[in-house]
């Protein structure tokens, strides 16, 4: 080909559009960027099946920081035979030692989890709640409010040591035992964690069952409990094809950190109907079509999940990853 016939960037030689990025155009009343709070390492790998060796984790981290992501949850510190993927904690954030670990939430779930963290130098952690009574007890072997007062020395302590502390709360919309989640009790456990000191919460659809009417009116209901979306993050799965479409409507209601996780990974452990968190591809594709900056190159993150995937031995199901990996794409 001459230089005469070289494509305009974003084209084919045949002059058609490729699809590498998505075009540009705004949508009115959406903020102008989001913070991606990814958790691939930990909520994506915690329910593999396979343990995943220790390189290969602090490698995924390290390319999820390269590609741009602020904030790349690393792992757990909760008791190895609860989960095993993640019992290499002590020997995988070492590995992390040139990354700023303001950048490296970790999941600590009481006290021991937490002196294990702080040992090592974590300076974000997040504790796990639910809003249900079922998952609760599922999940940490406790009621709802046992395990907000097993919180509380552990937001204190970290808090007293200047500490980032994010509040998970799962089972925020639908539960697998109870049914349909009443809005007013997630108000209330969101309330009470905002009490205990958390800095942020991140309002999670663990079951994949939120449609976006649902999920604005969790919204304003905390808005009017006190509770900002300044001070909210979105965590949702992806089970019915909901997740964008529940995302867009947090975002139209000024959320502006969204959880998400690469290639899709993930699920939990303790709620069998729970599938794939959304893809951080996914949601990167759609945000900068809005013209949301992210700091997030899809290039990069791109091929790092397919990097992951082929580690993994299995194909993701980002939708976008497949797309940008499709030969309908190549010249």
């Amino acid at each position: 080909m001459t230089a005469d016939h070289t494509p305009a960037a974003g084209t084919s030689a045949s002059g058609v559009p490729v699809p590498g990025l998505p075009m540009e155009i705004r949508a009115a009343g959406l903020p102008a960027r989001v913070r991606i709070h990814e958790v691939g390492p930990r909520d994506g790998l915690q329910n593999e099946k396979a343990v995943v060796p220790t390189e290969i984790k602090a490698e995924f981290i390290h390319r999820l920081a390269a590609a741009g992501l602020p904030v790349v949850e690393a792992t757990s510190f909760v008791h190895p035979k609860w989960v095993p993927q993640l019992a290499d904690a002590e020997a995988l954030f070492p590995l992390l030692g040139d990354l700023d670990p303001h950048r490296l939430p970790v999941l600590v779930p009481n006290a021991r989890g937490l002196d294990r963290a702080m040992a090592l130098g974590a300076r974000r952690i997040a504790v796990f709640a639910s809003a249900t009574e079922s998952f609760a007890r599922a999940n940490l072997n406790r009621t709802v409010d046992e395990a907000l007062a097993m919180f509380a020395p552990v937001v204190a302590r970290a808090k007293d040591d200047d500490v980032h502390v994010r509040g998970y709360l799962s089972m925020c919309f639908g539960d697998p035992w109870e049914g349909p989640v009443p809005v007013a009790q997630v108000v209330r456990v969101c309330r009470a964690l905002l009490d205990l000191g958390c800095d942020e919460l991140s309002l999670g659809d663990t079951i994949g069952v939120a449609t976006p009417g649902h999920v604005q009116r969790l919204l304003a209901a905390l808005n009017e409990a006190g509770v900002p979306a300044s001070g909210l993050g979105v965590h949702f799965h992806d089970t019915y094809g909901q997740a964008l479409a529940n995302t867009f409507a947090a975002l139209q209601h000024g959320v502006t950190t969204v959880d998400a996780s690469a290639g899709g990974l993930g699920g939990c452990p303790y709620a069998k109907s729970a599938t794939g968190n959304l893809a951080t591809e996914d949601l990167v594709w759609m945000l900068h079509g809005l013209g949301i900056d992210t700091g997030v190159d899809l290039g990069r993150l791109t091929a790092t999940s397919t990097w992951m995937a082929k580690a993994l031995g299995r194909p993701s199901p980002s939708r976008t990853l497949r797309a940008l990996s499709s030969d309908s794409h190549k010249e």
